[in-house]
């Protein structure tokens, strides 16, 4: 679910309850782009989403390089607090190399003890067809994740248990002899404000540690304002920003030739303003 650099990139640049418009996994979704815990319910309950947004931005990266995305979702939630579900959306590959979709599957359990709310969850992302094809690497991986709220306040923790976080390690980012990101992780900051009249501001941070590959590490804001309708509809405006060491994200490349024949590069990372609407099932 976040940016890669090919061999071609590092010559080149030689370098949820209404999140909607990040990603949109149903019941909830977490700031940076991951759902959040289920609700729990008085019986078992199944819930879908399905989203169009103007792009797709995760932990602050375009992953949709700056066009549309389709996202949708199906979740199922137990009254004794145990979820899981799966999350798609389309991706570019000028993002993901020979990627277009992500596929999320995930599932945890969530309680509560007063204003007090607690989650664990596990994730994996895939990326069907997608592979950086210098290093024979795919970008699937997974993410162990410990989460806290307290009331407008929610933090969380995503840990990765994955040989490689998307794919970072030696042979992907020509840094080092056999070295892997395991143990990077992701510290997730959120206040979520009910502003009345079905409106709701999000304040995000997030920062990421990219293990053995500190250049890599970046840190990501986003506000968003959304507008709950009836009939389970959910209009989203944000803005994201992103952050990268040095400027190892400024010229970000896959080495896919876009319309003029040569290789598209961009800063996934640069200040992006995102509209989507949400129907819920």
């Amino acid at each position: 679910m976040l940016q890669k650099f090919s061999k071609t990139a590092i010559c080149t640049c030689c370098a949820a309850a209404f999140t909607l418009a990040y990603q949109v996994p149903a019941l909830a979704q977490s700031a940076d782009g991951g759902a959040a815990a289920a609700p729990v319910t008085a019986t078992p309950a199944f819930s879908a989403n399905a989203t169009i947004a103007s792009q797709y931005v995760s932990r602050g990266f375009r992953q949709t390089w700056g066009n549309p995305a389709i996202q949708g979702g199906v979740d199922y939630a137990q009254p004794s607090g145990l979820f899981a579900g799966t999350w798609m959306s389309s991706v570019s590959d000028h993002f993901i190399e020979n990627g277009s979709v992500e596929w999320d599957l995930y599932g945890g359990y969530t309680g509560s003890a007063g204003d007090l709310t607690y989650t664990g969850q596990i994730y994996y992302y895939l990326y069907p067809g997608a592979e950086i094809s210098s290093a024979k690497t795919r970008y699937n991986y997974g993410e162990a994740v410990a989460s806290l709220t307290y009331k407008w306040f929610n933090v969380k923790y995503w840990l990765t248990y994955t040989p490689d976080y998307f794919g970072y390690n030696s042979a992907t980012l020509g840094i080092g002899s056999g070295l892997h990101s395991r143990g990077s992780g992701y510290l997730d900051l959120n206040g979520t404000f009910d502003l009345g009249n079905g409106y709701s501001l999000l304040l995000h941070y997030g920062n990421e540690r990219v293990r053995n590959f500190s250049a890599y590490s970046f840190q990501d804001g986003k506000v968003a304002l959304s507008k709950a309708f009836d009939g389970g509809w959910t209009v989203t405006g944000a803005v994201t920003k992103g952050w990268g060491k040095n400027g190892v994200y400024d010229r970000y490349t896959t080495g896919v030739l876009n319309s003029a024949g040569v290789a598209a590069v961009s800063n996934p990372l640069a200040t992006t303003v995102v509209l989507s609407l949400t129907k819920t099932f």
